[in-house]
């Protein structure tokens, strides 16, 4: 599988690139970054620093090299990933898009190019984060209005959306588990006198330092309570699963995919 990495040099740029370099069914094509970068024209395996050079090119135009891929890998920002659908789109290429902080409409964009191409969208490529979704789910079907629900996710200083693409994720299972959409319910941070509405899904999210991906869900009862933590010690585990979702549309038709296809879940 020949594969393009877009944002080679942002954190998860590199840590895909990495590996995916480190896979035998895969094979890097080019990588992909922002106009004007002092890094554009150097060999890939130097801007991800992977410790050698693969032969391969970064560019600044996604299109100059689009032909020569199976699949495009973007976990960029969501200006960037809105011209690499067009482009995968027009080109008929399948893509891996793993970018947050979507619109609702940018999000339907996504949807409908999965009448054209194979298309996989994950907020969060982790195997452990995909089954905590599961456990989630099937606490808030099991329990529904005998529970109220929080969550609380960090990250690090420099993510620019809140909450995260991960837990509002989270929520809208969660959410439609309960038989409601998350925009419904969902309540973002208190103030001041702020009773705690019954049916709602609390969100709170921390910025600070360079504290790496963190998620809680709470879920309080009478007399007890229930935690589900997941904690990513760095981002290796993201990475991986983002080149595992890649193979997965090595022979898939167009159509829209997700983790779950890939894990089986």
């Amino acid at each position: 599988m020949k594969v393009i990495v877009v944002g080679p040099r942002g954190k998860m740029g590199k840590l895909i690139t990495q590996a995916a370099a480190a896979r035998d069914d895969m094979e890097l094509m080019a990588g992909v970054g922002p106009k004007g970068r002092d890094y554009i024209g150097k060999d890939l395996g130097t801007v991800a620093m992977i410790g050698r050079e693969l032969g391969v090119p970064v560019t600044d135009d996604l299109e100059s090299v689009i032909d020569g891929c199976d699949v495009i890998i973007d976990f960029s920002t969501k200006e960037t990933a809105m011209d690499v659908l067009s482009l995968a789109i027009s080109h008929k290429k399948a893509l891996v898009c793993g970018t947050t902080g979507f619109a609702e409409e940018e999000m339907q964009r996504f949807a409908d190019a999965a009448k054209d191409i194979p298309m996989l969208y994950a907020a969060n490529t982790s195997k452990l984060v995909n089954i905590m979704n599961k456990l989630l789910e099937l606490v808030a079907t099991t329990l529904k209005d005998e529970i109220d629900i929080e969550i609380l996710e960090m990250h690090d200083q420099w993510k620019k959306d809140a909450p995260s693409g991960t837990s509002r994720e989270m929520g809208e299972i969660m959410a439609h588990a309960f038989g409601k959409e998350l925009k419904d319910v969902a309540v973002y941070g208190r103030e001041g006198v702020s009773p705690r509405e019954p049916g709602t899904i609390g969100y709170h999210s921390l910025r600070a330092g360079n504290i790496p991906s963190s998620h809680t869900v709470f879920f309080g009862g009478m007399g007890e309570r229930l935690e589900i933590t997941h904690h990513s010690y760095n981002w290796e585990c993201f990475a991986r699963g983002a080149c595992d979702c890649a193979a997965f549309l090595a022979d898939k038709a167009p159509g829209f995919y997700t983790i779950k296809d890939v894990l089986n879940l």
